[in-house]
């Protein structure tokens, strides 16, 4: 199955003015990270992601610069608002914590296929997806 398109960001908890979250939406330059704001020390990124279509989700390929740990969560647009998005990838560790120390490994793609981390979302789930990242000194996304 071909990659779908994330539609638009539907919100997300921080940016970089020179590095925003619209560079999620680029597949023509994917090396253009979203980072978090400079001021930001939460040490935590989300954002949520619509999808150009409801689809089931057999893998995702995340490309990671810095960010410790991923979380992946999914839901459809047609959910009532008190829905609670679905795991879809539990918290998965991205770097280990003397690569995080060290500086290494810290620019990678690691790509999860259905039935090898987290659940399947066979019934077409997924017309949102949340990401959630998080580090000790800030995330970077693309």
């Amino acid at each position: 199955m071909a990659p779908v398109k994330i539609s638009h960001v539907v919100s997300f908890s921080s940016q970089d003015p020179r590095y925003p979250v619209q560079n999620l939406l680029n597949p023509d330059n994917p090396r253009r990270p979203w980072l978090s704001c400079p001021q930001d020390k939460s040490g935590q990124l989300k954002v949520e992601l619509q999808l150009e279509r409801a689809v089931p989700i057999g893998y995702i390929d995340v490309g990671n610069c810095g960010c410790a740990f991923l979380q992946i969560d999914v839901g459809r647009s047609s959910w009532p608002p008190d829905r609670a998005f679905v795991t879809l990838l539990p918290a998965t560790i991205l770097m280990s914590l003397t690569d995080s120390k060290q500086g290494k490994n810290h620019s990678r793609v690691r790509m999860f296929k259905d039935g090898k981390e987290g659940k399947s979302r066979k019934d077409g789930g997924g017309l949102y997806e949340k990401q959630s990242c998080s580090t000790k000194e800030g995330c970077e996304c693309y």
